[in-house]
């Protein structure tokens, strides 16, 4: 009796689960212009994004960072974990950066995505296919050794309090373990664009710029 009890739970949960996926996908659509953007921390990929959008209103940056940050100061029943994960230099559970970066594109009601800081790592690609089945158009790689990085954070001054060394430490280290495979897995699918960008600010757009 418990094991049919537990088994008919399971499948109520796995329905309410596919509805709630069926609804964040059905406010989708299959001509969304989807771009990653991908690199480490430091690396310009909030700059650059801006400048893109700048260029191009039509197209709405959604930085996953800020999203996550904004979160936790929302007071949700998200925001204290997400805090904490931050803190530690760990990575948010997919579900929630998923669900996060679909809302945001609901909202703002445009077409063309750039999407900053995402996919971290292997479960967020798949996490964000499952949930609305679309795909990007490519993925844009700013690429940066890893001294440069550090002394761009260290230099930011924005009072973060994820930018001092040890945790820029954790950061660079998570980014190597679980962001290079995903970068990997794109450019062995053909659809990675990457982009020197240790050079000035401007340049690099320039380099982007012709990629668009």
């Amino acid at each position: 009796m418990a094991t049919s009890s537990m088994k008919s739970k399971q499948v109520r949960t796995t329905k309410l689960s596919l509805i709630h996926n069926e609804k964040r996908r059905s406010s989708l659509s299959d001509d969304e212009l989807i771009i990653f953007v991908l690199g480490g921390p430091g690396s310009g990929k909030g700059t650059q994004c801006k400048m893109i959008a700048q260029r191009d209103d039509q197209f709405c940056h959604l930085s996953v960072g800020d999203l996550l940050r904004l979160e936790q100061e929302s007071g949700s029943k998200h925001g204290t974990m997400i805090k904490n994960y931050i803190k530690e230099a760990k990575l948010v559970p997919s579900e929630i950066v998923v669900d996060l970066i679909l809302q945001a594109m609901k909202r703002s009601g445009k077409k063309k995505f750039l999407i900053d800081g995402f996919p971290r790592n292997e479960e967020n690609r798949v996490a964000f296919y499952s949930a609305c089945q679309l795909k990007p158009k490519f993925v844009l790689y700013l690429s940066c050794s890893k001294e440069v990085m550090v002394q761009r954070l260290l230099c930011r001054q924005q009072g973060r309090e994820d930018d001092n060394i040890e945790t820029i430490r954790k950061r660079l280290k998570v980014f190597e373990n679980s962001s290079l495979p995903v970068i990997e897995y794109y450019r062995s699918v053909g659809i990675l664009q990457e982009i020197n960008s240790e050079m000035p600010v401007e340049e690099v757009f320039k380099e982007i710029a012709q990629v668009f």
